[in-house]
């Protein structure tokens, strides 16, 4: 068993969100989780889940050390969410509660880059196990709590600003078109990741444009003649990344 002095060494000074549906199971793992947090954060659906982490980013000029998610939820279950805040901080640290019939969620989680999964009906040893190994990681990377650099080092001289979507070489501004400016805020939201010829459609369908994958091909080809070699990365059947010097 697992000593609690133990974990409030690692945890005592931590936040944590917990996004989990069913109000008799989120009230009482809400009541264990105040035992070792500093602070602790429940919500009862992935879209208040995510409303609730932008709203403690705002509020805090951080983000929450650890999420805690069930994947089945209303209105935005737990790969959308994970998606999505992925996307705010790829850095952030998430466990995922897994019932057994959520198997074919599981690989898109672990493609996102989930770690971590606890078993439902919960036993709490192993949750308690997967918080400490969460929290151990924060203290190893505090800058987990800071907000991500919106400035991605694609070479020694060329940077990607995410926050006004702008490509700079050498301090000057290289144009970009729409389109190519819609791709690079899909590949550096989180560097290093492969996205599918259906997520950069998926990505496009949600600011209401249209690109097929003969356009894909175009659209790289001529971003890649603005960018550093090897900067925009091709997977062969897989997909594109961005390949940046301060990737970590």
């Amino acid at each position: 068993m697992l000593n609690s002095k133990e974990i409030l060494k690692y945890t005592k000074n931590l936040s944590i969100l917990f996004a989990e549906d069913h109000d008799d199971l989120r009230q009482s793992t809400t009541e264990i989780l105040k035992n070792f947090f500093q602070r602790v954060d429940s919500v009862s659906d992935g879209k208040s889940a995510l409303l609730k982490y932008k709203e403690y980013q705002e509020e805090t000029s951080s983000y929450y050390d650890i999420v805690l998610s069930d994947i089945q939820m209303p209105n935005i279950n737990g790969v959308e969410l994970t998606s999505q805040i992925y996307e705010i901080n790829p850095s952030q640290l998430l466990i995922i509660l897994s019932a057994h019939d959520d198997t074919k969620y599981l690989l898109p989680l672990i493609n996102l880059g989930i770690e971590q999964f606890v078993k439902k009906p919960i036993d709490y040893q192993e949750l308690l196990r997967a918080l400490l190994n969460s929290s151990k990681k924060a203290h190893q990377t505090p800058a987990t709590k800071q907000l991500v650099s919106p400035k991605i080092q694609l070479s020694a001289n060329v940077i990607f600003d995410k926050v006004n979507s702008s490509l700079f070489e050498n301090g000057k501004m290289v144009y970009l078109t729409k389109y190519e400016i819609i791709f690079m805020q899909l590949l550096s939201s989180k560097i290093g990741k492969i996205y599918s010829n259906e997520d950069i459609a998926k990505k496009y369908e949600e600011v209401q444009e249209n690109l097929d994958i003969q356009n894909i091909r175009k659209l790289v080809s001529k971003l890649r003649k603005k960018l550093p070699t090897n900067s925009l990365e091709s997977i062969y059947g897989v997909g594109y990344r961005i390949i940046a010097l301060n990737q970590e």
